[in-house]
């Protein structure tokens, strides 16, 4: 999907005006889902999500997550729907057989770092996380899903984008008001910079939320490079800015809807034009799994990792959230089955 326009023109818009009445309608069903009380599993879960459609750093932040409980002595484990992919699941991803029409792109990702499960049912995917071995439960997106209860719900924001127009879906990009979405967040993750990031933090501190500030570091030496960027995903502009800052010669940028599923001919014409330009292809690890493994071999990666600015003060929201649970042998929640 891509975002349109007017999301990002400003909330008196007359298309947004236009929608809002549709906007107020489905606001409302979706909060009063969002209210409900969910499921728990036998072991913690640690939410990473957003505020809005689209993109904003979820699939980084959720393997930098990883990265800290393991440091805490936790085992993790990735929960996720699995967007763009066939299998309903529960099941676990392997990365030698599944292919992203299977499972979607970040799947593939994350099964690289940790045991990832597919799962629509999200309770029926935690089960077989525990299964799998996890101490904990990554759960990568799922925010506003309320079928499994959150130890710790994180949402992530990219500073540079912000909320866009701050209107519900269709007259803007937030899933549920911003109000009733609050409640359910027990930190916000700002990525980079950006004034709308900065309005958010505020008020994030006034609500008493904490603040864990983050930024995506590119890898790899990319200066004095001739690259042609393509990218599908949230904010393609934002990767090219990024292999700019790293000192690659951009030579042309191509952008595409997040999650789009690349066919031969528009793969033919990137190559073409990357061949008339005398640049190399280079894309993200999310778009390079959609690739044909032939095509995929001729197409540089530009690998990011998520950094926090203050990496104790996150240690210590993640270790309140386990020690919740230390030496508890099952959750007040029902679990099916139990």
């Amino acid at each position: 999907m891509r975002p349109p326009a007017f999301w990002n023109a400003g909330p008196g818009h007359p298309a947004a005006r236009a929608l809002a009445p549709l906007a107020a309608l489905y606001g409302r069903r979706s909060a009063a889902r969002m209210d409900r009380v969910g499921t728990g599993a036998p072991c913690p879960v640690v939410c990473v999500g957003n505020f809005t459609l689209g993109g904003a750093g979820k699939t980084p932040t959720a393997l930098a997550l990883a990265g800290r409980l393991r440091d805490l002595g936790a085992s993790p484990a990735f929960l996720t729907r699995g967007y763009g992919g066939r299998l309903a699941g529960p099941v676990r991803v392997d990365p030698d057989r599944h292919a992203a029409a299977d499972t979607g792109d970040e799947p593939l990702l994350l099964a690289r770092h940790a045991p990832t499960i597919v799962a629509r049912d999200r309770v029926a995917g935690a089960r077989l996380c525990v299964e799998a071995g996890a101490g904990v439960i990554v759960m990568d997106d799922g925010l506003q899903n309320p079928t499994l209860a959150k130890d710790l719900s994180l949402a992530v924001v990219d500073a540079g984008a912000g909320l866009g127009n701050g209107r519900v879906f269709p007259a803007g990009p937030l899933r549920v008001p911003l109000a009733r979405q609050w409640p359910h967040v027990h930190g916000l993750v700002l990525v980079g910079d950006g004034a709308a990031g900065e309005s958010l933090a505020e008020a994030a501190v006034r609500r008493g939320v904490p603040v864990h500030r983050a930024r995506l570091v590119p890898g790899g030496n990319w200066a004095g490079r001739r690259v042609l960027a393509f990218a599908g995903i949230g904010r393609p502009e934002k990767m090219f800015a990024t292999l700019r800052e790293a000192g690659a010669e951009v030579v042309a940028t191509r952008a595409f809807p997040d999650h789009h599923p690349y066919g031969g001919t528009e793969l033919g014409a990137l190559a073409a034009e990357a061949g008339r330009l005398g640049a190399e292809l280079v894309t993200t690890h999310k778009d390079h799994v959609r690739l044909p493994p032939d095509f995929a071999a001729r197409v540089a990666v530009l690998p990011v990792t998520l950094e926090f600015h203050d990496v104790g003060a996150l240690a210590a929201q993640l270790a309140a959230a386990l020690g919740r649970l230390s030496g508890a042998p099952a959750r007040n929640c029902p679990w099916p089955g139990a």
